[in-house]
């Protein structure tokens, strides 16, 4: 008779691991990347476009591959749509940068170089911090141009 607490704690019995298992590409995947920001427009009707690009293996997606042009606004839409009606946490967008708004400042603001690449990559980290599962990846799906969601609009008087 063997001893039930031995038992207990022997190792799981799993097949060798070889080469084309450890690098292969993983059983499901959703990967999305954020860059080559672009601002266009003139005056008040100046904003920041960001190319997000979408890489997925997942069976609800028709398109395995596909790039949209998206706003800051457009990323605050997807943060609402992953926290309305769940208790999951979703990580923070990079900030608004008000006072990088203010009218008398003596640098191009928001549309400065720097802080464009600096907000670029804080999109990236919050779309790929965000929680998986079907809500992400239905928000996702919609986010990357696939469902019904209105395209990049020009706002009169608003700025990001």
């Amino acid at each position: 008779m063997s001893d039930p607490t031995v038992a207990d704690t022997r190792r799981l019995n799993s097949k060798p691991q070889d080469l084309t298992d450890a690098y292969g590409p993983p059983s499901n995947f959703l990967e999305m990347d954020v860059y080559d920001p672009q601002t266009v427009g003139v005056g008040r009707n100046r904003f920041t476009t960001y190319e997000v690009r979408m890489r997925t293996n997942l069976p609800i997606f028709k398109l395995k591959d596909s790039t949209v042009r998206r706003r800051y606004s457009d990323f605050e839409w997807l943060k609402n749509e992953l926290e309305r009606d769940s208790k999951i946490v979703v990580p923070p967008l990079p900030g608004k940068a008000l006072k990088r708004q203010l009218p008398f400042r003596g640098d191009e603001g928001i549309f400065e170089d720097a802080f464009i690449e600096e907000r670029r990559v804080g999109l990236e980290q919050f779309i790929n911090r965000s929680p998986s599962g079907p809500k992400r990846a239905l928000s996702s799906h919609v986010f990357a141009g696939r469902e019904h969601r209105p395209q990049l609009r020009s706002r009169k008087g608003m700025n990001e």
